[in-house]
């Protein structure tokens, strides 16, 4: 019996180029969307066993706390593999889009992902940032307007939706233009569904200055976060439904027997994630043939 000493998963290396009609400039000097050229090699991933030994059976038993938590990331780290490698073959490639509110954790999850299904990450929400040549989308929501962030947060979209083997974390307002679904059909779509109370938590303990819908006064937080996520939830619910495949985080948790969400790792969502994955095309496979045909 053999104990990994160390799991590491490194991020992938992606290029981004913006081509000349890419938040190209009128002549009134504001910015205009445009296209937006993506590419780049990717650095292949890496998830590896480091210093590695012999360990005796029964130690394992006895171990500390640590080393217990250290095994129990090895195991997880395992699982995640072995979960990419039944879903890989089936999708041959297709893009898959990660939707959900704003602090869901898209980013997070959607790294994970992409690194062990062996596919390039892409955060829409900076390509649009790059694109428009600003610093942040709440920048962008002042300068210009949330109308004009919406148009250029399309044409990222049309245009990753023409690659393959990529993972694309989504902001929480993609779902509302129907264009943007056109395009997340060409590939896989998950909704990371989150508890608000959950999501208000999490965006009242880091601010919501990166978060232009929420950003508003208030002396508590948590009450604004709560009360403008659920009206965003209620404007969104219908869009959120078109997703190919629903993450439960409140289900999720109740399976582990957590108490709550925040005790699930990031990991957990992710083989969730590919599990729902792997249901969804065998299913539809069944259904209406090969996904690869789709």
């Amino acid at each position: 019996m053999e104990a990994a000493a160390g799991v590491a998963m490194q991020s992938r290396a992606v290029g981004v180029a913006g081509t000349g009609s890419c938040g190209r400039r009128s002549g009134d000097g504001r910015a205009r969307p445009g296209s937006l050229r993506v590419g780049g090699p990717a650095a292949a991933p890496v998830l590896r066993a480091r210093g590695a030994r012999p360990a005796d059976p029964l130690c394992c038993l006895k171990t500390s706390r640590g080393h217990q938590s250290l095994h129990n990331s090895v195991d997880e780290a395992l699982l995640l593999k072995r979960k990419a490698e039944e879903v890989q073959l089936e999708l041959n490639g297709r893009c898959i889009y990660l939707v959900g509110m704003m602090g869901s954790g898209k980013s997070t999850v959607g790294k994970i992902l992409a690194e062990v299904l062996g596919y390039s990450y892409f955060d829409s929400d900076s390509l649009v940032e790059q694109a428009v040549g600003m610093p942040s989308v709440a920048q962008i929501f002042k300068v210009h307007s949330e109308a004009f962030f919406r148009d250029s947060e399309s044409s990222v979209l049309r245009d990753l939706s023409s690659m393959h083997r990529l993972v694309v974390a989504t902001g929480g307002g993609a779902v509302i233009r129907p264009v943007n679904w056109r395009y997340m059909k060409k590939g896989l779509s998950i909704m990371l569904d989150v508890p608000l109370d959950a999501l208000a938590k999490r965006i009242a303990q880091v601010g919501t200055a990166s978060r232009p819908l929420l950003d508003q006064p208030s002396a508590d937080p948590y009450t604004a976060a709560f009360t403008k996520l659920s009206l965003l939830a209620e404007q969104r619910g219908d869009a959120y439904a078109n997703a190919d495949v629903r993450v439960s985080l409140e289900e999720l948790a109740a399976k582990k027997g957590h108490d709550d969400v925040s005790q699930l790792t990031p990991t957990d969502i992710a083989v969730e994630a590919l599990q729902k994955i792997k249901n969804f095309v065998t299913e539809h496979s069944m259904a209406s043939g090969p996904f690869a045909d789709l």
